[in-house]
């Protein structure tokens, strides 16, 4: 189970992830750079963090115009990461113009291009929200399901959903693509700001290739054993 354990490094220093990092890696199969630790430190965490042997995901969500979506995209390439996101909700047109952007940037590289994901509906949201405020008339698992659709049409490999839609995606999208699930929760921790949340366990189960852990190991006074009694969940549990 640890391959598909994504740990987000949800922290301010560089000193703190490379840290936990240190710490963790022979528990988890990757860690999560996301926008709070990219600017802090700057670009060169995520290769400092690569070139400790650890898979990165780099989660800065792109959401622009095409031209600057594959811009960015361009310019991730080279840090290392093994995987990289956009938002979904940015277009077909934005999403393949960084898929091919990200895959000649890799060619001229001599390097495996990196995953590329897209955001559909954050697991922070609720229907309510997704509905009153943005605006959306069609269900949450409707549009997050659609929206699957549109970025594996873009030529991306997968995308960040909450464990809920998994059936959905899979019936929608088909068993070879990639749903890295942010949101979980073990039985034991606090759902903090998150809406659409799962156990661990039960997003593995449902179908998930890899599950974003934050908080419940990171701000644990004794992160490793954290980590280890949630995969002694996992491997109990069922969904």
């Amino acid at each position: 189970m640890r391959e598909k354990i994504i740990i987000a490094l949800d922290v301010d220093t560089k000193e703190e992830a490379l840290g936990l990092a240190t710490g963790l890696k022979d528990l988890a199969g990757a860690f999560k750079v996301g926008l709070q630790l990219y600017n802090n430190t700057g670009p060169g965490i995520v290769t400092e963090l690569a070139g400790t042997g650890v898979k990165v995901f780099l989660d800065l969500k792109f959401h622009d115009i095409p031209n600057t979506a594959s811009r960015a995209a361009e310019a991730v390439v080279g840090l290392g990461a093994f995987m990289f996101n956009l938002h979904a909700s940015g277009g077909s047109k934005m999403m393949a113009q960084a898929a091919e952007a990200a895959k000649k940037r890799a060619a001229a590289l001599g390097i495996t291009p990196p995953l590329l994901l897209g955001v559909t509906v954050l697991t922070s949201m609720s229907e309510h929200e997704l509905r009153d405020e943005l605006g959306v008339a069609r269900p949450l698992d409707e549009q997050v399901s659609s929206l699957a659709l549109l970025c594996r049409d873009a030529g991306l490999d997968g995308v960040v959903a909450s464990a809920r839609e998994i059936p959905l995606i899979r019936k929608t999208c088909g068993e070879k693509f990639l749903i890295v699930t942010p949101g979980v929760r073990p039985a034991w921790a606090a759902q903090n700001d998150q809406e659409r949340t799962v156990t661990p366990a039960c997003a593995v189960n449902l179908g998930a290739d890899y599950v974003v852990v934050g908080r419940p190991v990171t701000a644990a006074p004794k992160p490793q054993e954290a980590l280890q009694r949630l995969l002694a969940e996992m491997d109990g549990e069922k969904c």
